[in-house]
């Protein structure tokens, strides 16, 4: 966490995450409204793309969510175009499997998913 005024996760927030091989990507919160279950980030990694994310949930039950997450990718770099041309749905798909289980942790255990847990989620070939 870079900047927040309650310590959470809220509009305005500024982290960083680090996915091996790159540099650090910058997250912006830009909406967070809790009613309408709405969440959206843009994110930056410096030289290679930039990302908006859009994320909405449903309740479908007392136990159960449906998530939606959507992506637009926009590439700063060569690199960045390699990175897009190989994003396939196998790979968005594998990014929601690494999703579902750093959320299910969290809300199990209050904590976020360990970095030895969340390295086997994130091991798919951007080649």
């Amino acid at each position: 966490m870079i900047y927040s005024q309650s310590g959470l996760a809220e509009k305005g927030c500024v982290f960083l995450s680090h996915q091996q091989g790159e540099p650090d990507t910058i997250w912006v919160m830009t909406e967070r409204d809790d009613e309408q279950k709405l969440t959206e980030f843009e994110r930056i990694t410096p030289g290679i793309k930039a990302a908006h994310l859009v994320i909405t949930a449903k309740n479908e039950g007392t136990d159960r969510s449906q998530v939606d997450i959507s992506y637009t990718f926009t590439a700063l770099s060569e690199e960045g175009n390699t990175f897009i041309d190989n994003f396939t749905e196998e790979n968005f798909v594998q990014d929601m499997k690494f999703w579902e289980a750093a959320m299910n942790h969290y809300l199990k255990t209050g904590m976020a998913l360990p970095q030895a847990e969340a390295g086997k989620w994130l091991n798919y070939s951007q080649e």
